[in-house]
């Protein structure tokens, strides 16, 4: 075990909630299985006190910063400098502190993108369907219009105002033909039938509500790969049905394990110990 002393560097996470957190165990053990002198810790800051939150990690020298929910717009509005990708996203869940200079990005998307790569799933010339409109759908919509060439992307949502405004920023960043609409079983069912890649990224289907799913079984099809942000339960029952029927199947542990190694490079400047900090989120769930 790496001691603690004078020297050790603190990172850490913002949330409220944040008992939860699987990020101090998974981020502690990387740090050990590379005998890097930091440590991370999981602090619970109350909304509208994320500014002043920031202000002392600058103050401390903290070293880098995972930001969740409710805090990811919040905090983008508290440090220095946002990157293009979070930017355009519209919120930060990772900070840098470079000197006392707070460095905001974020790598939800690059995670989601990640995850796809490593399973041979390139969007390259492909249609892609994202479900949902939120900060997950948001994050990989703009990541896959910044950082691949998609055929097509396709967004269907429920907030009508949240859907429009992503549709028109991801066209802002897309090569691809960008479309969308409001999610009804018949524009789900005519967006499917064209779909190379599904990424499902609303909460249907979590913890504790996992028989739930926006997708009828009937309406998958063989060999299309299928993408779901929920990682609690790692196996989902949208990813069973698409198993079942012959889909590709990718879980968001691959989401939430890419994005954490993204930030752990971000702050130590090695390549994170992926293998490792998959045995800690997998014995946790």
């Amino acid at each position: 075990m790496v001691s603690i002393d004078a020297k050790t560097t603190v990172c850490a996470v913002l949330g409220h909630p944040i008992g939860h957190s699987l990020s101090p165990a998974l981020h502690n053990a990387a740090f050990e299985a590379l005998g890097l002198p930091l440590v991370y810790v999981a602090h619970d800051v109350a909304p509208g006190n994320v500014t002043r939150a920031l202000e002392g990690i600058r103050v401390l020298g903290y070293r880098g910063l995972s930001i969740t929910i409710p805090h990811k717009v919040e905090a983008m509005h508290g440090v220095d400098h946002v990157d293009a990708m979070a930017a355009g996203i519209g919120c930060i869940n990772t900070v840098v502190n470079d000197h006392g200079r707070l460095l905001g990005s974020n790598s939800d998307g690059l995670g989601a993108l990640g995850g796809l790569r490593d399973a041979n799933a390139n969007p390259d010339g492909k249609n892609v369907l994202i479900l949902g409109s939120g900060g997950a759908a948001r994050a990989i919509a703009i990541t896959l219009a910044r950082e691949t060439e998609p055929r097509r992307i396709t967004i269907l949502g429920i907030e009508l105002d949240e859907l429009n405004r992503l549709i028109s920023d991801v066209r802002h960043h897309a090569t691809a033909t960008v479309t969308g609409g409001q999610f009804t079983d018949a524009s789900l069912r005519a967006a499917l039938a064209e779909t190379d890649i599904l990424m499902h990224c609303s909460p249907i289907g979590m913890h504790p509500n996992e028989e739930s799913s926006l997708v009828s079984p009937d309406m998958f099809r063989k060999g299309m790969v299928v993408f779901d942000a929920v990682y609690n339960p790692r196996r989902t029952k949208l990813l069973r049905d698409a198993q079942v029927a012959g889909c590709q199947t990718i879980e968001g542990i691959e989401m939430f394990l890419g994005q954490a190694a993204v930030q752990f490079e971000l702050w130590t400047g090695r390549q994170a110990p992926r293998s490792v900090m998959r045995r800690v989120v997998e014995a946790h769930l």
